[in-house]
């Protein structure tokens, strides 16, 4: 799904900066194992947003050693999910897991990230499904190395949950807390700082805090320099694991599909003649839809088709929302009725055209009862009347000299150009 473009990049942006300064609401729901469950990272997540000015809600389950397997049929779990009205429902792997062999991943993973994916948009229409991207031991798996050597190093092990986390994403639509690309980065440019506890898996305080930065960065799409909590750190560590959530996640949304499944505002339009225009709706992620044709009126239909009574230029503007997350578009439209019929139609017509006085206007008897409205060049309506007759003479002779449309309802739905001289 390769949807990633500058527009995406932009918005993004421009989305990241309209939210500094404003403070936010979120409630999220964490479901892992010990990975989650040490230094208790829901926890510091939440004290995190609130050293920023942000309130984070949450809740979780995160029995020691517990898969997505397990999570797929876990009781509290379940309940947990059922509650509903989370924004955000955080799934994190048995840390081993996400790294095995391809055959393995495929039959004890993948479906049932699906699973617990689908039970989440079932129960929460509106959530986010986040997958928890953890990291590689500190030496790789000694456990597995003997089997599948690809683990045997931090490295390998690593770059294979950094894939499969990034599948599993993808795959569901999902977006990611990249806590172990974090991992990596400070790893790499800072060894100093101890993210791992002594049994080489899981995180000291400084790791969890790398995972808390991230979790809000991911949750409420703000820099994670605005942080003031440092968990215990020295100013000095707490500033580094910061620049980097910084540097891979928050300067990178898009990489992360955060923001990817806002909705998106886009349309196109076909123009049928004589005012009528079918507009086409290519939002994405939207769930309702409200148009502003330009001319005062309006529609809340996905694919509305609409007729213009005058001539003119006009902006139509299309705005969608899914869970109050809005987006909006418009397009110039040029209206002219240059294509409106003059003279006779099989089922329609009017004479004398142009006409000095008076028209009659003759219909077949099957459209008897369709009313008339008659408009100037400027949309203005001069004249209205039904027809009861298959000839019906209409009287103009008080209008100015210049064009006129007729608009047929009903039974019959037609637009006819008159000329008065």
């Amino acid at each position: 799904m390769q949807r990633k473009n500058s527009f995406l990049l932009i918005a993004l942006l421009s989305l990241a900066f309209m939210v500094q300064g404003q403070s936010i609401t979120k409630k999220a729901l964490f479901l892992g194992n010990s990975y989650t469950a040490v230094n208790d990272l829901p926890l510091m997540t939440s004290q995190v947003a609130n050293s920023a000015g942000d309130t984070l809600i949450y809740d979780s389950n995160a029995p020691g050693g517990y898969t997505f397997m397990g999570h797929s049929t876990n009781a509290a779990s379940l309940t947990k999910i059922a509650i509903g009205n989370w924004d955000f429902v955080v799934l994190q792997e048995q840390s081993q897991y996400p790294s095995f062999p391809p055959s393995q991943v495929e039959t004890e993973v993948f479906p049932y990230a699906r699973a617990l994916d689908s039970i989440i948009n079932s129960q929460n229409a509106c959530a986010e499904t986040v997958f928890y991207m953890t990291w590689g031991r500190k030496n790789g798996d000694a456990q597995n190395c003997p089997y599948w050597p690809p683990v045997c190093t931090y490295e390998g092990m690593d770059s294979l949950l950094n894939l499969r986390y990034r599948m599993m994403a993808e795959d569901n639509e999902a977006i990611l807390s990249p806590v172990g690309a974090v991992w990596n980065y400070i790893r790499k440019n800072h060894p100093s700082i101890e993210l791992y506890q002594a049994d080489e898996s899981h995180p000291s305080v400084a790791g969890t805090y790398a995972g808390a930065c991230c979790f809000y960065t991911a949750f409420f799409r703000k820099d994670p320099t605005l942080i003031t909590f440092n968990a215990g750190l020295t100013k000095e560590d707490a500033d580094i694991i910061k620049n980097a959530v910084k540097t891979i996640l928050f300067d990178n949304l898009a990489e992360w599909h955060i923001g990817e499944y806002n909705p998106v505002a886009d349309f196109s339009f076909t123009d049928m003649g004589s005012g009528n225009i079918n507009f086409t709706n290519k939002s994405l992620y939207a769930s309702s839809y409200f148009w502003d044709f330009g001319d005062s009126n309006t529609s809340i239909v996905e694919n509305p088709t609409h007729i213009y009574a005058a001539e003119g230029t006009y902006t139509v503007k299309l705005s969608v929302n899914k869970c109050n997350v809005s987006d909006s578009t418009d397009k110039s439209i040029t209206i002219s009725f240059l294509n409106i019929e003059e003279q006779n139609l099989p089922y329609l017509s009017l004479y004398p055209n142009p006409t000095s006085s008076s028209f009659t206007l003759t219909v077949d008897k099957k459209y008897l009862g369709s009313t008339y409205t008659i408009f100037n060049t400027e949309g203005k309506i001069v004249l209205t009347g039904n027809i009861n007759d298959t000839e019906s003479i209409i009287n103009i002779n008080k209008f100015s000299t210049g064009i006129y449309i007729i608009k047929i309802e009903g039974a019959l739905n037609q637009r006819l150009k008159i000329i008065k001289e």
